[in-house]
């Protein structure tokens, strides 16, 4: 099995993602060190509270922006795939960091968008008076648009290990049919309180 040194973060990075960091702390300087010396990935596990989970994705290091005079480092990375981890050394012998053997998920692609994810999607933002920016390439969808739908890392972190794009697609889609009725609701809140206070003019009733 592969070996990876280990970066775990509190965030999930996502396969294509493009993620620049900040490298500060010396055995992270070490690991980016030897990564940028070999041309070699590290994978980034997620960390959730006091624990570093199994899932993770690995990356491969773009571009070393700037080396600070006291070793820190601004790094341009991107997702590669996900793995799971299989063993774990904290740290490594004779290393500041940690690693372990991974495997990687075994990605099943789809070539399409699911029916009404995009529809969601604008009407999200629609609601939120944003932009809709996307590529709409079905590869890898469910990736793009993750960190921008509301989901929590912990939710995040169950769509990584969904191995199937379909399914993925699924997961996003259920959990915009589940927040929409709650943003459809704030909408009508908000309503209510800018007409508080004004003068209503109501038609009368026939019963």
């Amino acid at each position: 099995m592969p070996f990876l040194p280990l970066f775990p973060l509190n965030l999930v990075a996502f396969p294509g993602e493009a993620l620049n960091l900040h490298i500060f702390e010396p055995r992270y300087i070490q690991l980016i060190s030897e990564c940028l010396a070999s041309n070699q990935p590290f994978g980034i596990p997620v960390y959730l509270p006091n624990h570093v989970m199994h899932y993770g994705t690995s990356i491969q290091i773009v571009q070393l922006v700037k080396q600070y005079d006291d070793g820190r480092m601004d790094i341009q990375t991107q997702g590669l795939d996900v793995f799971r981890i299989t063993t774990f050394q904290n740290p490594v012998q004779d290393k500041l960091y940690a690693g372990g053997e991974v495997e990687f998920l075994q990605a099943i692609p789809n070539h399409v968008i699911l029916p009404g994810l995009v529809e969601r999607l604008r009407e999200l933002y629609h609601h939120l008076q944003l932009s809709f920016e996307f590529d709409q390439l079905p590869l890898n969808f469910s990736f793009q648009i993750g960190h921008k739908i509301g989901l929590s890392i912990a939710e995040e972190y169950q769509l990584i290990q969904i191995p199937s794009e379909v399914a993925r697609q699924e997961f996003i889609l259920r959990h915009l049919n589940r927040i929409m009725p709650i943003m459809d609701e704030l909408e009508r809140t908000k309503e209510r309180i800018r007409l508080n206070g004004h003068f209503k003019n109501f038609d009368p009733l026939n019963f």
